[in-house]
C-alpha cells in the first residue's frame, strides 16, 4: 500500500480477486461507501483509491478483505460488516476469521466469526474454566463444542462430558414417552446436534458407543470427580447457586470447563440462578476467565440481533427470548 499526503493506494493482487472484493454488483463497495461517507473511493483496474477523512481504516479495510479472500474466506455483506467492527474495534479481521478452530464433518473450517468469538476460544484455550455468557445465537454452546472436539483430538483430554440442567424434570419430563434418556433427550437435543456437527451423526453415535462422549443431565454430576474431561455445562443460567457449586467442584486433574450461559432465559423458579452474582465471587481466581458476548456476536439471522437489541433497549432483559 503506497500513501500520499491526503489518499491511501491499494493495490488488489489481481482481477480474480477484485470481483469478490467489490461484491456482486458492487454491493461490498456500496456498503463500504455508506459506512464511511466522508471517504472518497475510486476504483481502476485493480487499484482502489482512498481519499478523506478516514483513509487509513477504509484502507486497512480493503487489505484485510483482501487478505480474507487470499485466505479461501468467501465474502458477503455480513464478513464486509463484521470486518468493519472489528477494525472500528481495533481489530484485525484476518487474524479473527481465518482462526481455523477444526475442520468439521463435511470439511469446513469451524472458526469464530466475530473478535468477541475469538476472545471467547482464546479463553477457553488459556484457562481452566471459562464462563462464556450471552444472548441467544452467539454460539457459546458450539464453539465449546468444537474446542471440545480438538481437545479430543489432540489427546489433550481423554474424553467430554456435555450436561445441562433439566428444569422441568420435576413435572413435565415424567410424561414424556420412554426411558430416562429418552425422556431428558429434548434438553440435551442441541448439544447432540452441534456434535453431530462436528463429528457427523455416525461419529457422534460411535463416540457415545464407547462413552468416548458422555451426554448427562447436571444431577448426574453429583459425587464424581471428572478427570481428564473436556467438560461442558450448557444452559448454566438454569441451574441453581447450590447446582453450580456441585459442577465446579467437580473438577479434577487435566480438565477443562466451559459454562455457557443466558441470563435473558432463566426458567427456574423464583429466578435463583446460580449465575446471579457468581463473577463477583468468582473473579480473581487464576485459570478462571468471564467472556461476555453481545449483539454484535449474533451469528444467526439478522433478525435475530435486531430482536435481542429490541429486548434491550426496552428493559426487558428478563423476558425468556427461548433460542
Amino acid at each position: 500500500m503506497s500513501v500520499s499526503v491526503a489518499a491511501v493506494t491499494v493495490v488488489v493482487p489481481g482481477s480474480h480477486l477484485m470481483s469478490s472484493l467489490l461484491g456482486e454488483r458492487d454491493a461490498h463497495l456500496r456498503l463500504i461507501e455508506s459506512e464511511f461517507p466522508n471517504t472518497t473511493i475510486r476504483v481502476r483496474g485493480n487499484e482502489i483509491s482512498i481519499s478523506g477523512t478516514e483513509t487509513d481504516t477504509v484502507g486497512s479495510l480493503f487489505e484485510e478483505l483482501t487478505s480474507l479472500l487470499q485466505g479461501g474466506e468467501n465474502l458477503n455483506t455480513v464478513v464486509v460488516a463484521r470486518s468493519i467492527e472489528m477494525l472500528r474495534s481495533h481489530e484485525r479481521p484476518s487474524s479473527v476469521l481465518t482462526h481455523d478452530i477444526i475442520r468439521a464433518n463435511q470439511g469446513k473450517p469451524v472458526r469464530p466469526k466475530t473478535s468477541g468469538q475469538k476472545h471467547y476460544v482464546d479463553a477457553i484455550r488459556e484457562n481452566v474454566i471459562t464462563f462464556g455468557l450471552g444472548p441467544a445465537g452467539t454460539g457459546k454452546s458450539w464453539l465449546a463444542i468444537a474446542m471440545a472436539v480438538h481437545a479430543l483430538q489432540t489427546k489433550s483430554v481423554q474424553r467430554i462430558i456435555l450436561t445441562r440442567p433439566a428444569v422441568e424434570a420435576g413435572e413435565r419430563l415424567g410424561f414424556l414417552p420412554g426411558d430416562l434418556m429418552a425422556k431428558l433427550d429434548p434438553y440435551l437435543r442441541p448439544l447432540y446436534d452441534a456434535l453431530h456437527d462436528m463429528v457427523g451423526a455416525e461419529g457422534a453415535q460411535k463416540l457415545v458407543e464407547k462413552q468416548i462422549v458422555e451426554v448427562a443431565p447436571l444431577a448426574y454430576m453429583r459425587g464424581r470427580t471428572l478427570n481428564n474431561s473436556f467438560i461442558i455445562l450448557d444452559e448454566a443460567q438454569n441451574a441453581t447457586p447450590e447446582q453450580i457449586k456441585m459442577f465446579l467442584t467437580r473438577i479434577g486433574f487435566g480438565s477443562k470447563v466451559v459454562v455457557t450461559g443466558d441470563m435473558t432465559q432463566v426458567d427456574i423458579p423464583d429466578n435463583r440462578s446460580g449465575l446471579f452474582g457468581l463473577e463477583k465471587i468468582l473473579t480473581g481466581i487464576e485459570g478462571l476467565s468471564f467472556v461476555h458476548l453481545g449483539v454484535s456476536d449474533i451469528v444467526r439471522h439478522k433478525i435475530v440481533s435486531d430482536i435481542v437489541a429490541a429486548y434491550e433497549q426496552k428493559g426487558s432483559g428478563a423476558v425468556k427470548n427461548r433460542a
